[in-house]
């Protein structure tokens, strides 16, 4: 895929369209055969905060995903055009503890410009993320009662702050690109 470095603050991006409704990819750990590992999500933000670009994403405890992010001083997130629907279902869905979804997906690792974590080759809008803060949702702050629906489990999500240190993608991601 042909993409072009776009700086954050030209980045147009419909945030509840393509967390919510297209999905992402989200990646942690090293551009190196099992030393990161990738998960899909639908959940997530993008803004300003501490007056820098954030993305802002989600990960319970119990995903593979996590040990990652624990690990790890970066992320990256991957949005893909719609014909990857498939490779993203499977990759949440299936576990990168013991099965190689990456392959399976028919995704290709690239390495990023500013993070250690890979994007893929495959992706039409990469985000590359420096992690600068950290802390777990906690039920007792919930003021919607209907939130709690979401972890029968009690599995409560980890928030993770990214300062998006680079962005590349194609020209329909870019401010003012002719749709």
């Amino acid at each position: 895929m042909k993409r072009e470095p776009i700086a954050p603050d030209e980045l147009e991006l419909c945030v509840i369209r393509d967390f919510g409704g297209r999905w992402m990819l989200l990646t942690a750990g090293e551009n190196a055969p099992g030393r990161f590992n990738t998960m899909t999500v639908s959940w997530g933000a993008l803004g300003v905060i501490w007056n820098k670009p954030l993305a802002l994403v989600v990960v319970r405890p119990s995903r593979y995903t996590f040990e990652f992010m624990e690990r790890a001083d970066s992320f990256t997130l991957c949005a893909f055009p719609g014909e990857y629907r498939d490779a993203l279902t499977l990759c949440g869905t299936k576990s990168g503890r013991t099965f190689d979804k990456v392959r399976a997906a028919g995704l290709t690792p690239i390495p990023s410009t500013a993070v250690a974590a890979p994007g893929f080759d495959e992706a039409e809008l990469i985000l590359e993320c420096r992690k600068m803060y950290s802390d777990d949702l906690r039920p007792d702050r919930f003021l919607l009662p209907e939130i709690e629906a979401n972890y029968n489990g009690h599995d409560y999500h980890r928030m993770y702050f990214g300062d998006i240190l680079a962005v590349h993608g194609i020209s329909q991601y870019r401010t003012n690109a002719i749709h």
